[in-house]
């Protein structure tokens, strides 16, 4: 008896670009850190600045000197950059902080001793019940899920308003860090959101929930979606405007109050 046996094809495992740390001198002395990452489909050296950081993507087999050279010819630039998106950020300081960013201003921040680690807001600020010996992850975490249950209450009051007038409500809505986008609708009509949003002033917040919700409509950026848009949101060039120019600082407080690897919303 004879037997055959298929053959099953090799499939090639996706290329994981190669990454290492760079250290570069910027023009006033500091020397900062840059991800330098090798991707088989760049055909240049690409320089950015992120909430996360400065990240260098670069073609394979480019050299470290390079590369550094690369980065110290755009170091005056790279300043800037950082200066743009870090300065006057500061990390959450454990019963020191003063005050907390929330839909678009500043609140303050009082500490109390008590025996639950407990995050609560109210309209005379927000208040962190801290237990002896509290650790400072718990802290951050706790911090994210009080912004967690902010964004969720602002969307829960906005989204009524908006259903009546679309074809379908999304499948679901998921709150979370992003990093290059505020929002997105996936082809499954599941919605993501920043968390972000939630320190931006509320109608830039509310704008990017009606840009997703259009997508249910037009899922596309054609001019019959930004018409859906205006008739929904008007004035939306206004909040499109504040989040292009200052969306990097708000990310970049967000990472700096919070623990955002475990602040996520279904």
């Amino acid at each position: 008896m004879f037997h055959f046996r298929a053959r099953t094809p090799r499939v090639a495992a996706p290329e994981v670009p190669r990454q290492a740390v760079l250290q570069a001198t910027l023009p006033d002395g500091r020397v900062v850190d840059v991800l330098r990452v090798h991707h088989a489909r760049s055909r240049g050296m690409r320089l950015s600045v992120t909430e996360r950081g400065i990240r260098l993507t670069a073609p394979p087999r480019t050299s470290d000197r390079r590369a550094l050279a690369f980065v110290q010819e755009h170091a005056a630039w790279l300043a800037g950059q950082l200066a743009h998106t870090f300065d006057g950020i500061d990390a959450l300081r454990i019963g020191e902080t003063a005050s907390l960013p929330l839909r678009g201003v500043d609140v303050p921040l009082d500490w109390a001793d008590g025996r639950c680690l407990r995050v609560h807001g109210d309209d005379a600020g927000v208040t962190i019940t801290l237990p002896a010996r509290a650790r400072e992850s718990s802290v951050r975490k706790s911090l994210a899920d009080f912004y967690l249950a902010q964004a969720r209450a602002d969307v829960g009051r906005w989204l009524p308003a908006y259903l009546p007038g679309l074809p379908r409500a999304p499948r679901d809505i998921v709150i979370r860090p992003l990093t290059s986008l505020w929002g997105s609708l996936a082809p499954d009509d599941r919605m993501r959101l920043d968390l972000a949003l939630v320190l931006a002033p509320s109608a830039a917040f509310e704008y990017v929930l009606v840009h997703e919700l259009c997508h249910l409509i037009q899922p596309n950026h054609s001019s019959a979606f930004w018409d859906e848009v205006e008739h929904r949101f008007p004035g939306w060039e206004t909040q499109r405007h504040l989040l292009r120019s200052h969306g990097r600082p708000i990310k970049a407080r967000l990472r700096a109050l919070c623990d955002v690897r475990k602040a996520a919303s279904a």
